[in-house]
């Protein structure tokens, strides 16, 4: 197995390199996203601090690229189409296999159905060139700092814990698509009843100051004069609204701690998993409504 060569390339390396760039991917998502939320996050699918799509991200741009590694711009552009073409596929089957989604990127510009956007295909070519210029050097005198039989002997170790951790992880990413619409009903209800209560308390404001909404439309004078209190209650409103937001996360993810703590991790570290529900969901609205 070990001597099996892959464009030049024993076994025994290309599995060592993908452990290797599978942590250091994990290190810099869970770093990145933890700074982000203010919180600490694995990220990840498995629970061991892997994210193997960087391992298999970063074997495959070196693997298809190492010929014409003497060309950053080459290296550039090849590791924007690699790379973007493996998260598009990854996106695809993850999504298809457990019915969610585990990244989205809707919110960025030039973005394709929100699994791949023009910024990120432009990280991943910077990655790219890193990867040749730096990491891989770095990476390549780490895997030979230690004995080959030691390698080994920890390449299938780790194999083997990966194997059972994906296993359950696995297993309860299935459950998810079980788990969803009920949250989602119960996040809809929980959404109205905080939504009247921001509207009730920005009533109760507007009546403590002697403002009314209809008065300041109609009236020119009143547009002028209350312009400092309209920025106010617009800031007491947009906090309001943030707490919303995180009263509906913590909601969502006590809901999501009953179904086991791997559950609840995926919740956590991907706010997104219920857009493929949604699209699905509001698709299926539509076709109901077309019918009628």
């Amino acid at each position: 197995m070990w001597e099996l060569t892959i464009h030049g390339v024993d076994m025994y390396h290309i599995l060592s390199w993908l452990i290797l760039y599978s942590f250091l991917g994990w290190v810099w998502e869970t770093s990145y996203v933890s700074a982000k939320q203010g919180r600490y996050v694995n990220r990840g699918f498995i629970s061991g601090p892997l994210c193997t799509i960087y391992g298999f991200g970063a074997i495959s741009v070196y693997l298809i690229l190492k010929d014409l590694d003497g060309n950053t711009l080459i290296l550039f552009a090849g590791g924007v189409v690699v790379a973007t073409v493996l998260e598009y596929v990854t996106a695809v089957l993850m999504e298809w296999i457990f019915h969610t989604s585990w990244w989205d990127y809707s919110h960025c510009r030039l973005n394709f159905q929100g699994r791949i956007c023009l910024g990120a295909s432009l990280g991943w070519g910077l990655f790219t060139v890193l990867l040749f210029r730096v990491l891989h050097p770095m990476v390549s005198r780490v895997v030979e700092l230690y004995p080959r039989n030691v390698g080994e002997i920890g390449v299938l170790v780790i194999l083997v814990l990966y194997a059972v951790d994906f296993g359950f992880s696995a297993a309860a990413a299935f459950h998810l698509r079980e788990r969803i619409p009920e949250w989602e009903e119960a996040l809809e209800q929980r959404q109205a009843e905080l939504l009247l209560k921001v509207r009730q308390n920005m009533e109760e404001l507007e009546r403590n100051h002697g403002f009314s909404v209809d008065d300041f439309r109609n009236n020119v004078k009143d547009r002028l004069e209350n312009t400092r209190l309209i920025r106010e209650l617009e800031e007491r409103r947009a906090g309001m609204m943030n707490n919303v937001s995180i009263e509906l996360r913590n909601h969502k993810e006590k809901l999501a701690k009953k179904s086991g703590l791997i559950i609840r991790r995926y919740v956590k570290a991907y706010p997104n998993l219920n857009r493929t529900y949604k699209r699905h969901h509001s698709g299926n609205e539509k076709k109901k409504d077309e019918t009628k």
